[in-house]
């Protein structure tokens, strides 16, 4: 059994798996602090610094405290907005450097004479 286990946590995936939920929790922190520390105050400072979670209904001893649902989701949309944002950079940065035309590799440079000489080779 012991063994077998081993075996499960030497795979590529485990492995993997876990290395993007520690890379995830860092990454996490720092969205945290770009939204908590830059995002908010500005859009705080632009909106009256608007916060829902003081809203509550009280029905008899229960207490619904819908304005932290609000919160949340204001929280979740502003959160998208700039994670779409920074994703669309990446993806744009991404795609001008796979833009810039490069040399082949060795191996496909290899391939393509062999091809141009065996088209040589038919055509005589």
């Amino acid at each position: 059994m012991l063994a077998e286990f081993r075996k499960f946590i030497m795979r590529g995936n485990v492995i993997d798996l876990a290395v993007a939920v520690v890379i995830g929790a860092a990454f996490t922190a720092v969205v945290s602090s770009l939204i908590n520390d830059i995002i908010m105050p500005v859009i705080g400072l632009l909106l009256g610094r608007i916060d829902f979670s003081g809203l509550s209904l009280a029905a008899g001893d229960a207490v619904v405290a819908y304005g932290k649902f609000l919160q949340a989701i204001v929280n979740f949309l502003v959160i998208g907005v700039v994670l779409f944002f920074v994703v669309r950079a990446v993806n744009r940065l991404q795609t001008r450097k796979a833009e810039v035309p490069s040399e082949p590799p060795a191996e496909e440079r290899l391939l393509t004479e062999i091809r141009d000489l065996l088209k040589a080779k038919r055509a005589m």
